[in-house]
């Protein structure tokens, strides 16, 4: 799998905005196939940054309704990574 195929978009929420004030995590929806050696390459050649720790997890799909019918959206892969003191992504950044 090729670098820029792993990421596939940054997660921007509340819980992901505390991570990256306090503590210099980001986080990002990846490929389901990629591990965590492809997602720290990806990262430091995608944002030119040291990747120190990558965290990844399984978003299970929950069970949504639409009227009669039962639908099982699909399950996702997130990844939480943390970065050397001082770098910092630009993208969530904003500038």
């Amino acid at each position: 799998m090729h670098v820029f195929e792993v990421l596939l978009r940054p997660l921007v929420t509340e819980k992901s905005t505390i991570l990256q004030d306090g503590h210099n995590k980001y986080a990002f929806e990846v490929d389901t196939r990629a591990n965590k050696v492809q997602v720290r390459a990806a990262v430091e050649e995608s944002f030119s940054v040291k990747v120190t720790e990558v965290n990844i997890l399984v978003v299970k799909g929950k069970k949504k309704r639409f009227g009669r019918k039962a639908v099982q959206k699909a399950s996702w892969k997130k990844a939480v990574v943390s970065l050397r003191t001082g770098d910092k992504i630009q993208l969530f950044e904003g500038a």
